[in-house]
């Protein structure tokens, strides 16, 4: 934790804050400074260490902090950013917001995920199945550049592996495991600096400490309405984040896409135009371009969004739209065709495919499932309703027609339009994928709603306790909703699905009827700002206070991804593992027969990572789908980790050395592919195979047997 700890300051924080202050004036607090130079130390990092491991030498890393610390220390311009210049004040409250925040943040991490995943096996077996591939991703980067899909040796890596190229970095520098990097560590300051990140850019277009509260926890606690009574949200789709450390890069390219939008908002409302501030602006965006890509898409069109509305009010062309429009285009295009290498992932244009997935949830007839034409329409509602109850606030800055024109509103209805876009126009063959570009607007869509609010709320006068009072009614009147109308997912049979609507249609009764109070008032304004109070407590408020009772009740109904039992974890798998880590080049190949996730072998869950992820080797052929090869074969309607693997030659001679070991057998895997290793699942293996008569035996662990592959073939 002390080697960490260090890490994170001298290695990150300190060198990209001098840079921060060397290259980004204007006023902030020491906090948003810290924020901003921890970011862009990361981002620094990245393309050090790809630089560092592509020539075999990845602690030449090192150099970057050691160059900036040496610069500002020669040079005497440079050296009065140590002392740094006098800082923004913030209340004192804001900080102890913050802080709060961040202990909610490592208090649910530590409830919700450090207790159900283990860094000892065969606990840590049972994790999410996300994290086995994350790891084997995390010893990818940790040996090898450029990198390739590890549990499939032949295939390339087309993904977003930046942050892995991250915690390959800092496992070098530390010494830290990377199974106690990505299970334990890495995201903690990751998480603290979005934190404070969102709630500048928030106070930066609010321009109130107030707003930018109310931004962050809007971004922290969204959730859409929770009114079935034994689960979140539509079964499928909560609104709600998911925890931050099964998704390491939807966590990390959400903290490196922040600076983005800052940095933007100076340029598009000329702050600040000068060309350091273009050069952080592309530095940042060619972190995101590796770390999600999925935000360059929806912020071009926010981007273009930007240019038109200028265009139109000051009939000329707005150069920095267009010069950022170009920057993104670029690192777009870069990612498409070197990063991602034109695959599709699985993603199609399929619209509304998560209305039917979600229909085929609801009513228990499998996501498979083709819903009539009305109940398409029917779910549609559902989520346009529960995102226009989330976001209502949003509907306030039209008391300010002004505010619609600024650069920095424009650019995040522009976002979050396109974002909501790609949601119901967009396909995947897998896990909803469509949904990461809604996610990553929730920030924004919280900022634009806060604005709204307080637009609302300072022109009609509304108190802080008379919105909080609203907020409880609406609470309180989702809990009676959920609890009168009593509807159960998935619908029992018999039901039609005309019951899934009878929350939704009281809900929105019961918000006409308030709406029609409101507009009966005779004080001017009428205060609307309680309208969108209410709903944001029949909202989020709500779907918390849900969420909390059925994880306290245990109820059944909850939308949860299957995971392993532990009696179904074998034994010493970590162990043989780090074994067979210790004692081969990181250049070996292993061939393994695991392949199914274990308890999924009939039919089999293609989705077993753990080989790769523990022993930080390439494998022949281990679990195969999550490659581009496998996602882009998949149709829609097939699922994606049932689909045999594609070279079935490959998987025949790989198999054949198991099942009925030979000397000719084991020579073919070492002449074709280059195996080096074997490493076998003996619960696997029928009585009497006898491996050992054709390689040689090295350790026997728990159910695992490792051989080496001789150089010469045995008689």
């Amino acid at each position: 934790m002390a080697f960490f700890g260090a890490y994170v300051v001298l290695c990150l924080t300190l060198p990209g804050l001098l840079l921060v202050r060397a290259l980004y004036g204007g006023a902030r607090t020491l906090a948003e400074e810290i924020a901003l130079g921890l970011a862009l130390g990361y981002a620094i990092e990245i393309f050090a260490y790809i630089a560092a491991r592509a020539v075999g030498t990845p602690l030449l890393v090192l150099i970057w902090p050691v160059t900036i610390y040496v610069a500002f220390l020669a040079h005497p311009r440079l050296r009065t950013h140590w002392k740094g210049q006098t800082h923004l004040r913030a209340p004192l409250w804001w900080s102890w917001f913050l802080a709060l925040m961040l202990v909610y943040l490592i208090g649910s991490s530590a409830l919700m995920f450090f207790r159900v995943s283990a860094l000892t096996w065969p606990e840590a077996g049972t994790s999410n199945l996300d994290l086995s591939y994350s790891l084997a991703l995390l010893g990818e980067l940790k040996h090898h550049m450029p990198p390739r899909v590890p549990m499939v040796a032949s295939e390339h890596l087309y993904y977003h592996w930046f942050v892995y190229a991250h915690y390959a970095a800092s496992s070098w520098i530390t010494g830290v495991e990377p199974l106690v990097l990505l299970f334990r560590l890495s995201l903690l300051p990751v998480l603290a600096a979005f934190v404070v990140l969102i709630g500048m850019v928030g106070q930066r277009v609010i321009g109130s400490w107030a707003g930018a509260l109310l931004a962050v926890a809007g971004t922290l606690f969204v959730a859409i309405p929770s009114l079935y009574a034994n689960a979140n949200g539509l079964l499928l789709w909560t609104g709600s984040p998911q925890v931050p450390w099964i998704s390491p890069t939807t966590t990390f390219g959400a903290m490196m896409f922040a600076p983005v939008v800052l940095l933007l908002i100076d340029l598009l409302e000329r702050r600040r135009t000068g060309i350091t501030t273009w050069a952080l602006l592309a530095i940042f965006l060619a972190a995101v371009m590796g770390a999600k890509a999925t935000y360059l898409p929806v912020l071009l069109a926010g981007l273009a969004a930007v240019a038109a509305v200028e265009a139109a009010r000051r009939r000329r062309l707005p150069r920095p739209a267009f010069v950022a429009m170009g920057m993104a285009l670029a690192c777009l295009g870069y990612a498409q065709f070197v990063l991602f290498g034109r695959v599709r992932q699985g993603l199609a244009v399929d619209p509304l495919s998560m209305v039917r997935s979600t229909w085929g949830a609801l009513t228990g007839m499998g996501e498979q499932a083709t819903p009539p034409a009305s109940s398409t329409a029917g779910v549609t509602l559902l989520y346009l309703m529960s995102w226009a109850v989330v976001w209502c606030g949003i509907l306030g800055l039209l008391r300010r027609p002004r505010l619609l024109l600024r650069p920095a509103v424009v650019l995040m209805l522009g976002m979050s339009a396109a974002a909501s876009g790609a949601v119901l126009l967009l396909g995947s063959t897998h896990s909803l994928n469509q949904a990461y570009f809604l996610k990553g607007a929730f920030p924004y869509l919280a900022i634009l709603s806060a604005n709204g609010f307080l637009v609302l709320a300072r022109r009609e006068r509304v108190s802080a306790l008379a919105a909080v009072c609203a907020a409880c009614a609406g609470a309180a009147v989702a809990y009676v909703i959920r609890l009168l109308c009593h509807v159960e997912v998935p619908l029992r049979p018999g039901r039609t699905d005309t019951d899934l609507y009878l929350p939704y249609l009281a809900l929105a009764a019961v918000g006409v009827l308030a709406t029609g109070v409101v507009l009966s008032f005779k004080r001017r304004p009428r205060p609307f700002a309680l309208l969108v109070a209410m709903a944001v407590g029949a909202g989020p408020v709500a779907a918390w206070q849900a969420r909390v009772s059925l994880v306290a009740r245990h109820a059944p109904g909850l939308y949860e991804s299957r995971q392993v039992d532990l009696d179904q974890v074998p034994r010493g798998a970590l162990t043989a593992a780090r074994w067979l880590r210790d004692h081969s080049r990181p250049d070996d190949l292993i061939a393994t027969n695991a392949h199914c996730r274990w308890g999924y072998e009939s039919p089999c869950d293609a989705r077993h990572f753990w080989v790769a992820a523990l022993t930080e080797r390439r494998v022949l052929v281990e679990g195969w789908a999550f490659t581009a090869t496998n996602l882009d074969l998949s149709r829609p309607g097939e699922l994606v980790e049932q689909r045999p693997f594609w070279d079935q030659q490959r998987l025949r001679l790989n198999e054949a050395v198991f099942r009925t070991p030979s000397a000719a057998a084991i020579k073919r895997l070492r002449e074709l592919y280059g195996v080096r290793w074997l490493l076998a699942d003996e619960r696997q293996l029928s009585p009497g195979t006898r491996i050992d008569e054709f390689a040689d035996f090295r350790l026997r662990y728990g159910d695992y047997a490792i051989y080496r592959v001789p150089d010469g073939t045995r008689s």
